[in-house]
C-alpha cells in the first residue's frame, strides 16, 4: 500500500493517474486562487448556491444527449447544461437581492434548495429510462475521477489554466473591488462587471470541478484554502497565492492517497486534504494559529503579573499572587522568602517612574495612547523617542521625580 502511494505520489503510477493529478492540483489551484477574492469580498456563500444550481442543467444536458446519441455522459455537453443552470441560479440570487428587501443569505437559501431539489427529481426520473450512463450521473454529486476519460481530464486541466491565466490577469482589478469598491468606481472602474467577472470565475470552477469533487464538495475547494491561507499572511496576494498552492497540494495528496485502494472516492478525500491543511494552520500557523495565540496570552500574562509585582515592591505593598511571587523569584527580584532584593528594588523603582510616565503620556497624549497597545507594559524608550521622553521628564512634578 504504501508502495502504491509512493508512486502515486512520484507520478509512477501510470499515466492517467499523473494526467488526472494534474488535472485535480490545477483545478485546485485556481479554485483557491477564485475563492480568495470570493472570501475577501464576503460572498463565500454564493459558490454554495452555484454549485447546487449546476444539478438540474446537468440533469438536462444528460436527457438531451442521452435522446440524441443514446448515451448522456458527454461531458462537454454536460458541463455547458451544468454552466447555463448555474448562471440562471446566480442572475436569481442576483435579482431577489436588487428587487425585494431580502438579504443575499436569504436569496442563496431559496435558490440553492430549490434547483437542488429540482435537480433530484430530474435525476430520479433519469434512473427510470433506458438511457446509458445513468450511474454514472450520480457521480457528479460527489465526484467520481476513477472514471474519468482521458479527454475529460485534458479538458478540466485546460480549463484549469485558462481559470490561473484570466485571475492572473485581473487581479489587480479584483484586488481593488474587494477591498474598496467605493473608491474603484471613483478611478473609473465599473464595479458591476467586475462582480459580474469574480462570479463568472467562481462559476466556471464549479462547473470544472464537478468531474473531480462533485458539486456538493466543490465548494470545499473554494473557501478550506483560502481561510487556510489567510491564518499566515496580511499580504492579499501572497494569501492569494499561498491558496492556490494549498488546493495544489490538496489536489495532489487527494488523487495521490485515492489510488492507493481501488474504490476510495477521490473527491471527498481531496477534501480532506485540504481540511488537514486547514487544521496545521489553524493549530500551528505562527501568526494566528491556536498554539502562537496561547504562547501570545502566557507571554502577555507573565508580563502583566511581573510588572504589577513590580509596582508593589516599589510602593511596598504585599504580594500573595503565586504566579506574580514565582516570576518575581525567577528573575532575582525577590527572595524565596518574599523580601525583594537590591537588584529587585532598583528594577520597582525603574518601573514606578515608567508608570508614571506612562501616566503622564496617556494624560497629554489621550488619542495617540489609543493606538499604543500594551503601552504601559513595554519600556518606554522601545515606544517613544529620546526626546520625546525627555520632554516628559521635564515635566514630571519634582517631588516624584526626587521620589
Amino acid at each position: 500500500m504504501m508502495e502504491t502511494w509512493w508512486r502515486a505520489l512520484t507520478f509512477t503510477l501510470g499515466y492517467n493517474t499523473s494526467l488526472v493529478t494534474v488535472g485535480a492540483m490545477l483545478l485546485a489551484a485556481a479554485a483557491g486562487m477564485v475563492g480568495s477574492f470570493v472570501l475577501l469580498r464576503k460572498r463565500a456563500l454564493v459558490s454554495d448556491a452555484i454549485s447546487h444550481s449546476t444539478l438540474p442543467g446537468l440533469a438536462l444536458a444528460f436527457l438531451v444527449m442521452g435522446v440524441w446519441q443514446g448515451d448522456g455522459r458527454v461531458l462537454p455537453a454536460l458541463l455547458a447544461g451544468a454552466a447555463a443552470s448555474a448562471a440562471l441560479g446566480l442572475w436569481l440570487v442576483q435579482r431577489i437581492g436588487e428587487r425585494t428587501r431580502l438579504g443575499e443569505d436569504a436569496a442563496i437559501g431559496a435558490v440553492l434548495s430549490t434547483f437542488f431539489a429540482f435537480g433530484v427529481v430530474l435525476i430520479t426520473v433519469i434512473q427510470t429510462l433506458s438511457v446509458r450512463g445513468q450511474s454514472g450521473l450520480t457521480g457528479y454529486l460527489v465526484g467520481a475521477t476513477a472514471g474519468m476519460l482521458y479527454s475529460e481530464a485534458l479538458l478540466i486541466a485546460a480549463c484549469a489554466v485558462g481559470l490561473l491565466l484570466a485571475l492572473l490577469v485581473w487581479r489587480r482589478d479584483l484586488l481593488l473591488l474587494c477591498f474598496d469598491a467605493d473608491f474603484a468606481r471613483t478611478q473609473g472602474f465599473d464595479t458591476g462587471r467586475l462582480d459580474l467577472l469574480l462570479l463568472l470565475l467562481l462559476m466556471a470552477v464549479v462547473v470544472i470541478g464537478l468531474k473531480v469533487t462533485g458539486l456538493i464538495l466543490v465548494v470545499a475547494l473554494t473557501i478550506i484554502p483560502p481561510v487556510a491561507a489567510r491564518f499566515w499572511t496580511d499580504q492579499p496576494m501572497r494569501m492569494v497565492a499561498l491558496a492556490a498552492l494549498l488546493g495544489a497540494l490538496s489536489g495532489y495528496l487527494g488523487v495521490s492517497l485515492s489510488s492507493v485502494r481501488e474504490g476510495l472516492p477521490t473527491g471527498p478525500l481531496i477534501v480532506l486534504a485540504a481540511f488537514t491543511l486547514f487544521l496545521v494552520s489553524f493549530l500551528f500557523s505562527p501568526r494566528r494559529g491556536v498554539l502562537a495565540s496561547l504562547l501570545a496570552y502566557r507571554r502577555l500574562r507573565q508580563r502583566v503579573h511581573l510588572r504589577q509585582g513590580l509596582l508593589a515592591l516599589g510602593r511596598d505593598e504585599p504580594i500573595f499572587d503565586g504566579l506574580t511571587l514565582k516570576l518575581l523569584q525567577r528573575r532575582g527580584h525577590v527572595r524565596r522568602d518574599g523580601v525583594a532584593t537590591p537588584a529587585g528594588l532598583a528594577a520597582a523603582r525603574d518601573a514606578e517612574h515608567e508608570e508614571r510616565l506612562w501616566a503622564l503620556y496617556r494624560r497629554r497624549y489621550p488619542d495617540d495612547a489609543l493606538h499604543r497597545e500594551h503601552a504601559g507594559l513595554t519600556p518606554i524608550g522601545q515606544v517613544l523617542s529620546a526626546d520625546a521622553i525627555m520632554a516628559l521628564e521635564a515635566e514630571l512634578p519634582p517631588t516624584e521625580t526626587a521620589r
